[in-house]
């Protein structure tokens, strides 16, 4: 279904812009390079602001300072608009102009937002009609057509707030050496004594290369998954490795281990691979002498998975984006 211009107006809301806002919109676009970016900064900035505006209106909390937007590095080297709400997460503000029928959605903002809220600012820069939202965006376009209105907008936050955000890891951002909190090189976990491992298994740096195809470049990264008095407290491993396949996809490849004096996995305990949808993709599940467990895929782009360790009623959940 689509909305017609008519409708548009019709839910639509108008708020004045502050000089304070105006001021600040200047300030981060002087020290910008270009007069392009200048003016990209000062829209993104006017946006976020006015929005964080109707939102206090709300009495939705929000952190302004503690956005990317008001990041000076991040502002330099990204077309960000977003707007932190506290135990909520990230929502993008996003410019338009009048005579535009389609928003343009950068591939910067398509991860870790909550949603996206269109804002039409007026060439006087004095007020700004908000045009309504979206919960999500994987493409370029947003046509203005299929906004929502800003009271679903109210609705969808409340929701969030009573369920937590998932945090994605993103994998593409392992080969350039962007890691995610608490994921960390193999090598680095067994400098730790109490989870080295009773047994050796072949390590892995950062990125590798085999020395009979030099384009056989991976990444190995573990994590510490502690599933408490299910295993005595003592945590496993789990290992991701990605590897770029020649047709664009990624292959995947899971490990499970036990740490310190554990020689084996205790039985029972599972590792499973969750499509988007939630549905299961693959499983497996340590017998009496297990001491790893191993599941192998591929994916595409973009692609989301989460990967969810469980023993008994205990379990831990990890969300990944390819």
């Amino acid at each position: 279904m689509t909305r017609t211009t008519y409708e548009l107006e019709d839910f639509a809301l108008t708020l004045p812009i502050t000089q304070a806002a105006r001021t600040t919109a200047q300030q981060f676009a002087s020290n910008q390079l270009t007069p392009e970016k200048a003016e990209q900064v000062r829209l993104n900035t006017l946006c976020v602001w006015v929005v964080n505006d109707y939102l206090e209106i709300m009495s939705i909390p929000t952190n302004l300072t503690a956005s990317d937007s008001w990041n000076p590095v991040i502002r330099l080297c990204a077309n960000i608009a977003d707007l932190e709400l506290p135990g909520v997460g990230r929502l993008e503000c996003r410019p338009v102009n009048l005579s535009q029928q389609v928003c343009y959605i950068p591939p910067e903002t398509w991860e870790e937002r909550v949603g996206y809220v269109v804002v039409q600012v007026d060439e006087s820069l004095q007020q700004a009609k908000l045009l309504g939202f979206v919960r999500s965006m994987a493409t370029e376009e947003l046509p203005l057509s299929q906004l929502q209105p800003l009271e679903d907008l109210i609705d969808h936050l409340g929701e969030l707030k009573q369920t937590p955000v998932r945090t994605l890891v993103n994998l593409s951002q392992w080969f350039t050496g962007i890691l995610d909190s608490g994921w960390q090189s193999v090598q680095s976990i067994w400098n730790q004594p109490q989870f080295r491992p009773a047994y050796a298994f072949r390590s892995g740096d950062t990125v590798e290369q085999n020395a009979a195809n030099q384009n056989d470049v991976f990444t190995r990264r573990a994590k510490l998954i502690d599933l408490g008095i299910q295993i005595a407290n003592q945590p496993v491993m789990l290992i991701v490795e990605i590897r770029p396949e020649v047709d664009q996809q990624t292959s995947i490849r899971l490990q499970l281990h036990p740490t310190g004096n554990q020689i084996y996995l205790i039985p029972g305990v599972q590792l499973t691979v969750l499509d988007e949808s939630g549905a299961v993709f693959l499983e497996t599940q340590a017998r009496s002498a297990d001491n790893y467990l191993q599941l192998q895929f591929r994916g595409e782009s973009a692609e989301r998975f989460s990967v969810k360790v469980t023993l008994n009623n205990a379990s831990v959940t990890e969300h990944f984006v390819i």
